[in-house]
């Protein structure tokens, strides 16, 4: 019996599957968050509030019976519940009668530089975005004021904050739109305010490969200038109204991950503890460096308050990964974060609804699952937060 073999039209193909999964998404977020699908965060306990704001939650019952600050919401078995807005004024309450400067409100004072800080890696699957999104969160949720930017093409932090780039950024909107060549609008019109209090987001899509496009030809004609400086000269326009940012870098070095590391005060290598990643970073690590040996030679300062690697994905059971963790901890010391990012079911089941760890209920999860995945992340952005201090002259 003879077969006549149709070839397909891959173009075609592609596009029809770009669409039919875009169009399902945007079913998926209309069913969760109807009925004008936007996110909203979650309330949080009591103890959860106080462990937040480093108080015992006697103490933060006693301020509600006493009638100070935010009154909390209480649930039928009369237990407390903090919304983050509540856990924000209470820290600019606390703050009034802190033994030090800084205890509830950690930002900036006279004097600091806002923060910049690079979330990096050449190889997907590192946890980059992961890393990203629950950084910026945990900050803005300590007191910081933040402002998280997906400079990656694909976009999944913007996806995880509720903006969905197929449909809601069809009239452009990301940063491409401040550091494009022709007519550049200014930062402040394409920062949107998040659904937590004091987080901040400059959405990503395709469009910023435009930046990709763009920079060889202006090269070519004499007119790009010191491209490598449009994302810093941008959010110099916003230094005042920030604290810390976090950029999501895309995961290849093109112009718009060098541009991040010209503009990062902080560098933060995303390593998933297995050879292959190991091998690939290497080549990465190389390939930086040349790139920042060329952008140095052009003129600009590539000096970096720090920069840290962050094991990704771990998993302490692993003895081939606890023997890479190790290499890794000889080789670089304490570039490498004390705490890693453990590999968790409770990450990724939480990313099925688009949401981060610190979003989804506790209750949803088997709760020794959970509290030891959070434990991780809070002890990274913690570590990291850290870090932020120590650059300010704070311990």
């Amino acid at each position: 019996m003879d077969h006549t073999y149709t070839p397909e039209d891959l173009n075609a193909v592609i596009r029809q599957h770009s669409e039919w999964i875009a169009a399902q998404l945007h079913a998926q977020r209309e069913s969760l968050f109807p009925p004008n699908a936007s996110k909203t965060m979650r309330k949080f306990t009591s103890g959860e509030a106080a462990a937040l704001l480093g108080v015992n939650d006697s103490y933060l019952r006693k301020l509600h019976l006493d009638g100070k600050g935010p009154s909390p919401e209480l649930t039928a078995g009369n237990r407390r519940q903090y919304s983050a807005e509540d856990i924000q004024d209470l820290r600019h309450l606390l703050e009034k009668t802190a033994r030090k400067p800084g205890d509830y409100l950690p930002g900036r004072r006279d004097g600091d530089h806002m923060q910049i800080i690079g979330v990096m890696n050449f190889k997907g699957g590192s946890g980059k975005t992961t890393t990203s999104a629950h950084l910026a969160q945990r900050l803005a949720l300590k007191g910081y004021r933040v402002l998280a930017i997906d400079l990656d093409p694909q976009a999944s932090l913007t996806a995880l904050h509720g903006v969905q780039p197929e449909f809601d950024l069809k009239d452009g909107g990301t940063l491409y739109d401040a550091i494009r060549y022709d007519d550049p609008a200014p930062i402040a019109s394409v920062i949107r305010k998040t659904y937590i209090p004091n987080l901040d987001l400059i959405p990503g899509n395709l469009e910023l490969m435009e930046f990709e496009h763009d920079t060889p030809r202006a090269l070519a004609q004499g007119s790009a200038g010191l491209f490598f400086f449009r994302v810093k000269e941008a959010l110099a326009q916003v230094d005042s109204d920030y604290d810390v940012v976090v950029i999501d870098c895309p995961p290849q070095l093109g112009f718009l991950t060098m541009s991040a590391l010209s503009a990062a005060t902080g560098v933060l290598v995303t390593i998933h503890p297995e050879m292959l990643d190991v091998m690939s970073m290497s080549q990465f690590l190389r390939m930086t460096a040349d790139l920042m040996d060329v952008i140095a030679q052009s003129g600009a300062d590539m000096s970096h308050d720090w920069m840290r690697y962050l094991l990704t994905r771990y998993e302490p059971s692993d003895a081939p990964q606890n023997r890479i963790v190790a290499f890794l901890r000889t080789m670089y010391g304490d570039k490498v974060l004390n705490a890693p990012m453990l590999k968790s079911t409770a990450i990724s089941d939480a990313g099925l609804t688009k949401q981060t760890l610190y979003e989804v209920e506790r209750s949803a999860f088997t709760r020794s699952t959970y509290d030891r995945a959070v434990e991780s992340l809070n002890a990274v952005n913690d570590e990291i937060s850290q870090l932020i201090q120590e650059t300010w002259g704070r311990s």
